[in-house]
């Protein structure tokens, strides 16, 4: 009559492996999952963060900075006629 010892130690090997299969599984689609989340809120920052250069780009208009330097202050686009030219003149 073999010895069941080995036989013992076979079917422990055997379930250890059967519940490390679950184990694993049960991980990849945890973390799948998880995944899944990260690239909708992904998505989503992407979405925003064109909204938000967009944004950026409306408020950085020449026409806007041009308007808020007249309302804020006070400044005006200056006559030719008040332009000095200064030349320098190296030795």
């Amino acid at each position: 009559m073999p010895s069941l010892v080995p036989l013992l130690l076979l079917m422990a090997l055997v379930e250890f492996s059967a519940l490390a299969v679950v184990y694993s599984k049960h991980q990849s689609r945890k973390l799948f999952v998880e995944l899944n989340s990260l690239q909708k809120t992904r998505d989503a920052m992407d979405v925003e963060w064109g909204q938000l250069q967009l944004e950026q780009s409306a408020w950085a208009t020449s026409g806007r900075i041009e308007k808020l330097a007249r309302q804020q202050l006070n400044m005006t686009s200056i006559e030719y006629k008040k332009i000095i030219i200064v030349k320098i003149v190296k030795p």
